[in-house]
């Protein structure tokens, strides 16, 4: 049956059929895609599937470019080349284009078409499980938003469940523990669902997907931890030699790439016998960019054992073709002693590193993705600050009659920050979200001053502000001075609160966050001892503890590594068993 649009968009197109008779000079045709073919030589059988696709029948750009895993710019060349041959029908949400009715039998008998899409090997495997497939469809729906600066592009459902699949089929699972390293295409819940006796770690800096995740698997009763991080910083310590295999869709730069490969190979508990399978893509046009990338990741000392191509498709990134290979990277003995050295944390200063004229400690570079603010070509947020903004930073970092001011240093938590200082400067203006509270977390001086942008969305609101404030609230006072220095930013200034103004159960919760980085389980027993004057012994604070720890909380992770949504609930019953 042939739908209203469908009988409209065909009579345009014989409507178009028509004037191709007159006597016009034609822009394209046969001639212009056969000289197309050729120039692609043995490797123009893609480009002859996106040919049989148009000639089939209307199609979305999009979806050629997905079917056919060629890059955006190849499939316009042959849209190109046909010339006026095309058909465009702009209706609907989506617009969609074909090559003429009356001139398709034409072309697929001149270049041999068939319009049978090539074998995929992978293809029965999500097939064969439509339950499972309907539920990973379910829950992409239901996911937060994908964030372009972050590089998130969403894999189909289908490639999401051939992940899980692919693992189940390769590996056994069941009583494995499998790292994910970034987690937006919902991977984890994917392999639990195939397989529910697998343990997962998911580390992720999207707060936003920490929680859904760790909600579905709460729902399901699959065991799923996530922990938070933002991996230029730093690594949770109790996620370091934990897995057996490591799977991560990574920004696709040579830094983006080496960072989580990296990362991943440090948290393999047997690096012998450990996997890293990586999604990776790069264009057909630019083979030299995936040469670099590759070069990059075996300086790891880690040897592709396998690559599958085209395996991970996308809605979205046209240019590698919305698809990417799977690498199944095997460490070696090279690869454990680079991983035990680790990567130098972005946000920590370097020996021989320089200082901007308004005195800020200089830093390693944050830019690891391919577009948006934190972007390998896109400059520092910082070197676009004006130096009166920096000093103005400083003089609201002092404490009264204090001298001299703190000098500004970049972000990163992954050990406590300012020890030894009164008071502490942090620029802060590259900041997506997550980086203010974890710099409060670990600010060890009893004064801050952070430089975030204007929009930062803990400070846009009063609710947000008053979200931020309640979670630090036993150990710091926050004053959100929007638009300070200049319209482009703000900066929230923390200044401590005296011991002698908290019950006992807030000094509890004061000794817990002023040991963000200890683990969870002996900084509560610790907390507990203190808040009660010595009125517990360490057993019976222990005790306690046991008593009344969440069921779903590590008591071996650290405070500062929990997800963001953990932390209101914990603190509260930290303050409970404190009373």
């Amino acid at each position: 049956m042939t739908s209203q649009s469908e009988e409209s968009a065909d009579h345009t197109d014989q409507q178009g059929g028509a004037e191709h008779g007159t006597d016009r000079p034609r822009t394209g045709g046969p001639t212009r895609v056969g000289a197309l073919l050729r120039a692609h030589g043995v490797h123009g059988r893609p480009l002859r599937r996106a040919l049989a696709l148009l000639c089939a029948g209307w199609q979305p750009f999009d979806e050629v470019v997905r079917q056919t895993a060629l890059p955006r710019r190849t499939v316009q060349e042959l849209v190109e080349a046909l010339g006026e041959d095309v058909r465009h029908d702009p209706r609907g949400e989506v617009p969609r284009l074909r090559v003429a009715a009356e001139l398709a039998g034409d072309y697929r008998r001149r270049f041999g078409l068939d319009t049978r899409p090539p074998d995929d090997p992978f293809a029965e495997l999500a097939a064969a499980h439509p339950d499972l497939l309907a539920t990973i469809r379910a829950d992409i729906a239901d996911a937060p938003p994908p964030l372009p600066a972050m590089d998130h592009v969403p894999a189909t459902a289908e490639t999401v469940l051939r992940r899980a699949l692919w693992l189940a089929e390769h590996y056994d699972l069941t009583g494995g523990r499998l790292l994910c390293l970034g987690d937006h295409d919902l991977t984890s819940l994917a392999v639990c669902a195939v397989n529910p006796d697998v343990a997962v770690t998911v580390v992720d800096l999207d707060e936003r997907i920490l929680e859904f995740i760790e909600t579905r698997a709460a729902q399901r009763g699959w065991n799923i931890r996530c922990l938070h991080a933002d991996l230029r910083f730093g690594f949770p310590p109790s996620a370091q030699e934990w897995a057996d295999l490591v799977f991560t869709d990574p920004p696709y730069t040579p830094e983006g790439m080496a960072l989580f490969v990296g990362r991943g190979v440090s948290a393999l508990r047997d690096v012998a016998n450990g996997r890293v399978l990586v999604a990776y893509g790069y264009s057909a046009r630019n083979p030299a960019l995936g040469l670099k990338v590759q070069q990059e990741v075996q300086r790891l000392g880690v040897v592709f054992e396998a690559v599958l191509p085209g395996f991970n498709r996308y809605q979205g990134a046209q240019a590698v073709g919305s698809a990417s290979d799977l690498y199944v990277c095997r460490p070696t003995a090279r690869s454990a002693k680079l991983a035990l050295s680790g990567p130098t944390p972005a946000g920590t200063a370097r020996a021989g590193a320089g200082r901007s004229a308004a005195g800020r400690t200089g830093t390693g570079r944050t830019g690891i993705y391919t577009h948006g603010p934190q972007s390998i070509e896109a400059s520092e947020p910082a070197a676009d600050v004006a130096e009166s903004v920096w000093q103005r930073l400083r003089e609201l970092a002092a404490r009264p009659g204090s001298s001299p001011a703190p000098k500004p240093r970049g972000p990163g938590w992954d050990e406590p920050v300012g020890k030894g200082a009164s008071a502490l400067a942090v620029d802060l203006t590259g900041d997506p979200g997550p980086w203010l509270l974890r710099t409060l977390l670990a600010c060890a001086a009893g004064r801050m001053a952070a430089l975030v942008p204007n929009n930062h969305p803990d400070i846009g609101s009063e609710r947000a502000q008053r979200d931020l404030a309640d979670l630090v609230a036993a150990r710091f006072q926050l004053r959100f001075l929007r638009s300070t220095p200049d319209s482009r930013h703000a900066v929230v200034v923390a200044e401590h609160v005296p011991v002698g103004a908290l019950d006992a159960g807030g000094l509890a919760v004061r000794e817990v966050l002023l040991r963000a980085h200890g683990k969870l389980g002996n900084v509560w027993r610790e907390a507990l001892v203190t808040a009660s004057r010595g009125e517990l012994t360490k057993r019976q604070a222990r005790e306690r503890v046991e008593a009344h720890a969440p069921a779903d909380v590590d008591l071996d992770v650290r405070l500062i590594d929990l997800p963001r949504h953990r932390l209101a609930p914990l603190l509260a019953t930290i303050t409970t068993t404190a009373s």
